[in-house]
């Protein structure tokens, strides 16, 4: 064992341990918009198999949730866990939740019906209720964005509470 090698287990930071709601609030979100079913089944009969499969949004929002789920049970109190796993979750997961909102404002349009968007619109009587500005970020998107930016703020508080070291957290 070498003299960096501490296997006494540290508390997890505030900020990791807020991960537990965060996860579930994520989780729940990528399933609304990408209507993730219960069960998901991957194709593992040859090794091109995921070339079609993790290219639809459906399934790289289904790979995200996995990892949310995992994430979701180490920043339980008390589940040991180490910095390397922590760090290694989180990256898996940081592509994914940097598209996410845009694959779903672009599956959004896919499915919108135009012609009935544009009626809707055409029977506004109060101009309020019309978007002021084209460039308006949603506000669920937004929150979206805030939550995934919380699993950076806790990735920077796990590296500083470690030292940089690979350390276990309970």
């Amino acid at each position: 064992m070498e003299e960096n090698d501490d296997l006494n287990p540290i508390p997890k930071p505030d900020s990791l341990l807020a991960l537990h709601s965060v996860t579930e609030n994520l989780f729940n979100t990528l399933r609304k918009w990408f209507d993730v079913e219960i069960n998901v089944t991957i194709d593992l009969a040859e090794i091109d198999s995921a070339i079609t499969e993790l290219g639809r949004p459906e399934m790289i929002a289904a790979m995200a949730m996995r990892k949310l789920q995992a994430l979701h049970l180490i920043a339980t109190p008390g589940v040991l866990t180490t910095t390397d796993i922590i760090l290694a979750i989180i990256n898996d997961l940081d592509r994914a939740l940097i598209q996410a909102p845009s694959m779903f404002l672009e599956r959004k349009a896919n499915q919108t019906d135009w012609d009935k968007a544009l009626e809707n619109l055409q029977g506004l009587d109060d101009a309020r209720k019309a978007p002021s500005a084209g460039d308006q970020i949603d506000p669920e998107i937004q929150e979206f964005q805030t939550q995934h930016a919380s699993l950076h703020e806790a990735i920077q508080a796990v590296i500083e509470v470690a030292e940089g070291e690979i350390r276990f957290f309970e």
